[in-house]
């Protein structure tokens, strides 16, 4: 079943304006004009602008015509993806640059988070995230020490930890995310280029593998203004994402 018109322009109209045909700034093409392009109604014409002016990607109405925005990319949480592949996905170049990658023992939190006993040895690391070469986000992971080792014999500043894990077989199949927001902290500010306090956009994860292993615990801190995230619900089916609060 092919998806409602008013979808379908909504979705032409989005490719437009992340591929640059309609420019940040400019006007989006009046509503007769895209009418007469597309053959519809005023009705589906103006139902897909709606949808654009809800998302952010244009500004304007009530008699002021409407204009395109800057566009801040939108990371599904629908399926498991990595940054590498959302950012391939929505047409933009990843980077990374490795801050630390250390065997130490655990701590506490750490311990916890991936199940093991506190002191026990795992693999911290630390990277800078990029899109298009603009800091995005500060990836902070631990892993048990037979997934750590792998990753510590691979250029993760070229490379992609999950494609390296995934090589070697201990690629995550499961995850679940924890979204706040938090106060840049001073590795935060350093190295994302902001004033210290700023507010960040934090996903928690911790990931298992296919045989159920916990295999990463990870805290992964945006810039608000690279990234934002999307989860999508439907009415006929029970959805994975549920609310907590912030105390223990």
């Amino acid at each position: 079943m092919s998806a409602p018109l008013h979808e379908q322009l909504y979705e032409q109209m989005l490719s437009r304006i992340r591929s640059g045909e309609w420019p940040e700034g400019e006007r989006v093409p009046s509503e007769q004009s895209l009418i007469a392009e597309f053959g519809t109604s005023r009705g589906p014409i103006r139902q897909a602008l709606a949808t654009l002016r809800a998302q952010g990607a244009v500004d304007g109405g009530r008699g002021a015509p409407p204009r395109v925005k800057r566009m801040v990319p939108t990371q599904p949480f629908q399926t498991f993806i990595s940054f590498t592949e959302w950012a391939l996905s929505i047409g933009s170049t990843p980077g990374q640059r490795v801050i630390e990658a250390a065997r130490r023992p655990a701590s506490n939190d750490i311990a916890a988070g991936l199940g093991i006993g506190q002191g026990d040895p795992v693999v911290e690391i630390v990277r800078l995230r990029l899109l298009d070469d603009a800091p995005a986000m500060l990836e902070r992971s631990a892993f048990p020490l037979d997934v750590g080792r792998v990753l510590l014999a691979a250029d993760l500043d070229t490379g992609s930890i999950y494609q390296t894990m995934t090589a070697h077989g201990l690629a995550p199949t499961r995850a679940r995310h924890l979204f706040d927001a938090v106060a840049a902290d001073p590795l935060d500010a350093e190295v994302l280029a902001v004033p210290l306090g700023s507010p960040l956009l934090r996903v928690r994860r911790m990931a298992w593998a296919e045989d159920g292993a916990l295999v990463e615990t990870a805290d992964d801190r945006y810039l608000p203004t690279m990234a934002t995230f999307a989860v999508e619900n439907t009415s006929d089916s029970r959805s994975a994402l549920t609310r907590e609060t912030g105390r223990r």
